[in-house]
C-alpha cells in the first residue's frame, strides 16, 4: 500500500464518494465486476513510469470488484471498448499532438462505438517533451465527440516525471478505478 501523506486521504475520499467517477449503471449489474480499460502508447522511460503508476493505482487492492484491462493503443479492439465500463488513456505528446497509436485507436473504435459507450467515463494522461496542448484538444475533441465524460482532470508532464507527477498518476488511476465499484 502507498502511503503519501495527505495524498492518501484524498484518495481514501474518493472511494468513499465514488461519485466524482460514478458507474454508468447501463452494464452493472447486481454482483457485477466492472471493467476499467487502459488504452496506452509507452513508448519511452517516461510514458512507462506514468502508467506504471496509473496501472499501480487502478489496481490497488482497496479498489474492489474492478477489472483493470491493459491495451497498447495498436491492439485495442471496438470489442474491448464495448467490454469496458470506464476508460483511461495514455499517450505521449507527438508533433504537437497525440501519438499516431492512440489516434488509430480512435479511428478504428469511434463510429462502432459511437452510441453504445456515451456517458461512459474516462480519464487520460500525456506526457511531452515541451508541449501537450495540442494532444490535449486532440483527446478532448474526440472523447467529445464519442459523447465520454470525463471522470477526473487530465494529468499532463512535460519533462521527465518527477514523484509529484508519478503521483498524480496513481491517484488518476486509483480515482477511476474507483469510481466503477459498485
Amino acid at each position: 500500500m502507498r502511503e503519501l501523506s495527505g495524498w492518501r486521504l484524498n484518495f481514501s475520499c474518493s472511494l468513499k464518494k465514488k461519485s466524482a467517477c460514478g458507474r454508468t449503471g447501463e452494464r452493472a449489474g447486481f454482483g457485477a465486476v466492472a471493467t476499467l480499460l487502459i488504452v496506452h502508447h509507452t513508448p519511452s522511460p517516461n510514458c512507462q513510469a506514468m502508467f506504471e503508476s496509473v496501472v499501480s493505482g487502478a489496481t490497488d487492492p482497496e479498489i474492489q470488484g474492478v477489472r483493470v484491462l491493459r491495451r497498447a493503443a495498436l491492439a485495442a479492439t471496438a470489442s474491448d471498448v464495448l467490454e469496458a465500463d470506464g476508460f483511461l488513456l495514455g499517450t505521449p505528446a507527438n508533433l504537437g499532438y497525440m501519438s499516431g497509436a492512440l489516434k488509430h485507436f480512435f479511428d478504428q473504435i469511434y463510429y462502432p462505438c459511437l452510441d453504445t459507450t456515451r456517458g461512459r467515463p474516462f480519464a487520460y494522461y500525456v506526457h511531452g517533451g515541451n508541449d501537450v496542448t495540442g494532444a490535449v484538444r486532440g483527446i478532448e475533441a474526440i472523447t467529445t465527440g464519442l459523447g465520454w465524460r470525463r471522470a477526473a482532470e487530465p494529468v499532463t508532464v512535460t519533462g521527465e516525471p518527477g514523484k509529484a507527477d508519478l503521483e498524480a498518476c496513481w491517484e488518476l488511476g486509483a480515482t477511476t478505478a474507483a469510481g466503477l465499484m459498485e
